[in-house]
């Protein structure tokens, strides 16, 4: 009798805090794998994000599992991120189990999650095993926060239940970083201490050869090796908490600046990665009234709870002074959250996200109710009128998208359907002429900006007169490459292959 063939390898990515370049250096040992002929899969237990991305069964998954299938050459999954967690609010998260909502572990105290939880998390992992040749898991946070540990599913739970060859990385941009690596180290058990097998120092700026004596002592200190140094790398890749994306000011000098609105709720805030590598164009954060002087547009992006987005832009002033500048000719964009914040009233009668209504920003004539069920798809789009279109888009151009939203929005007789779903002829968007250039939109379909007629048609009526000169999916994938060879350059990646015993051509 032939035995059950044996379960993939788990290679793990840790960190020694958030934000040190985990899910980055994740989706390029992916995409190095693909390239070499491994069926890899990326893995991540629980990802705590408001970017999101849909898979073809129309569930939910983190942006940055997504962007690891692409790397991957896989189709993105629910199994890769079968626990998302959505914050909604400073203390309240909704979870997404295996891509739906799921309302009784959203109600549960953190600590009695899981119970629950945990066996969804094994499940799919062992699904994933199963079916590839390597799974790269990414780990959230530091693995040594100890007031999380007998909580922990998304850790050295994992490691430990896989075996699995971790990697731990610091940020040393940051400083600290030798401090940090040896106090993760130092703060586990031995048996977690075993599944280290290399430090990574990421985002390193400088001569590496000054780094020495450091890496030899702490090996000397830990027994696990410096495997190895990754110079900082710019890139334009979605980052998964979309913070980066807007880090001051891209294209700064540009003359066509595009501000926009860093409520403390948006989402999919990737969505505005395709205008980042346009010349001409400058995206910057706007959270006050005075930081709309001097915009060419202005974007509302999407929203995890859009009532408590609207009230802390009437809190800081920013909804009155949108809409005087927006009398006055500024074009201004909604995404999703955004989209149902420019209409004249969100209306939540079952506490979707907060119970009651609210007043829109009165820019476009629609009228959004929340519905307990969420709609999250990928969708084919279609152009309805080219001539309420962003920059005159052709009438009948198809693009495609995906939704994740429980609003339900109604268009009045001045608002005009610009965007429809290509199949059931659902409206997606509204627009409406306005003053200035491109006048006011709004759409649904996330990724609206990753069309190349559509983004480009825009930016024409804003006067940016360049336009980058690569389609953004091809762009995505030259991005995928070169950040790849980055890290294959930067990392002793045969060592590293070596860990998990997966040859590698």
């Amino acid at each position: 009798m032939n035995s059950a063939p044996r379960p993939a390898p788990v290679l793990m990515i840790q960190g020694t805090g958030s934000g040190v370049g985990k899910s980055l250096l994740t989706a390029a040992l992916c995409r190095i794998a693909h390239r070499r002929g491994v069926a890899v899969a990326p893995f991540k237990a629980q990802n705590m994000s408001n970017n999101a991305a849909v898979t073809i069964e129309g569930g939910e998954i983190g942006r940055a599992q997504w962007l690891q299938a692409i790397a991957a050459g896989v189709e993105p999954e629910v199994a890769m991120n079968p626990v998302l967690l959505k914050p909604m609010a400073d203390t309240r998260s909704e979870v997404v189990r295996m891509g739906r909502h799921d309302a009784e572990a959203t109600e549960r105290p953190w600590r009695s999650r899981r119970e629950l939880l945990w066996p969804t998390v094994t499940e799919a992992l062992a699904d994933l095993r199963n079916r590839f040749e390597l799974v790269v898991a990414e780990g959230a946070g530091s693995p040594a926060e100890t007031n999380l540990r007998a909580s922990d599913i998304v850790n050295m739970s994992v490691a430990r239940w896989t075996d699995a060859a971790v990697l731990l990385v610091s940020d040393i941009d940051r400083g600290g970083s030798f401090a940090s690596l040896y106090g993760t180290w130092a703060l586990l058990d031995e048996a977690d201490r075993r599944l280290f097998r290399g430090f990574v120092l990421n985002r390193f700026r400088g001569d590496p050869a000054l780094l020495a004596p450091a890496p030899r002592d702490l090996e000397a200190k830990t027994g696990v090796p410096v495997v190895g140094v990754v110079p900082w790398i710019q890139h334009l890749l979605p980052e998964e908490d979309g913070g980066p994306t807007l880090a001051g000011e891209s294209q700064a000098g540009s003359r066509v600046r595009v501000g926009v609105v860093g409520y403390p709720r948006a989402s999919n805030l990737d969505d505005l990665d395709p205008l980042r590598r346009e010349p001409g164009l400058a995206l910057r954060w706007v959270r006050r009234p005075r930081e709309l002087s001097g915009l060419t547009a202005l974007i509302l992006p999407g929203s995890r709870n859009t009532a408590a987005d609207l009230r802390w832009m009437r809190e800081v002033g920013l909804a009155d002074a949108i809409r005087g500048w927006a009398v006055d000719g500024l074009p201004v964009v909604g995404l999703c959250g955004g989209y149902q914040m420019m209409g004249r009233s969100v209306a939540d009668p079952e506490g979707v996200e907060e119970e009651g209504s609210v007043a829109g920003l009165g820019l476009l004539d629609i009228d959004t109710a929340m519905a307990p069920t969420k709609d999250t798809r990928l969708t084919v789009a279609r152009i309805h009128d080219g001539r309420a279109a962003p920059g005159g888009a052709p009438h009948g151009h198809e693009l495609e998208g995906y939704e994740i939203h429980h609003g339900r929005t109604r268009g009045g007789s001045e608002a005009t359907p610009w965007l429809v779903d290509a199949g059931d002829g659902r409206v997606l968007g509204h627009s409406s002429p306005g003053r200035g250039r491109g006048g006011h939109w709004g759409v649904y379909l996330h990724g609206i900006f990753g069309d190349d007629t559509v983004r480009r048609g825009w930016l024409r009526a804003l006067g940016v007169a360049e336009h980058a000169p690569a389609a953004w999916r091809d762009e995505v994938a030259r991005e995928l490459d070169r950040v790849a060879d980055h890290v294959e350059s930067n990392l002793d990646i045969e060592r590293v292959f070596d860990f998990v015993e997966v040859p590698c051509v």
